[in-house]
């Protein structure tokens, strides 16, 4: 096998390799909305729950920051 059919080769299962995760990926976001949906149907306030998420994903320190900010805007705009 020449030099440029292996690299050919490679590529072609990288290419292959991403093309799966992204079906993978749009798979696991079907299954993000169906949960959300259900949350939804239950009652639960979606984007509330959205906002948790993204506060969990924070460290502590980036979190309680963040969230000290947020209260600093919202006293400066008259929203308390």
């Amino acid at each position: 096998m020449s030099e440029g059919n292996v690299a050919a080769e490679q590529l072609r299962l990288l290419i292959e390799r991403i093309e799966r995760l992204e079906e993978e990926k749009r798979a696991i976001a079907d299954d993000i909305k169906d949960i959300y949906l259900e949350a939804k149907a239950n009652g639960y306030d979606v984007a509330t729950m959205r906002a948790i998420i993204r506060l969990r994903k924070l460290e502590r320190n980036s979190r309680m920051e963040a969230e000290a900010l947020l209260e600093t805007y919202k006293n400066a705009l008259g929203l308390e």
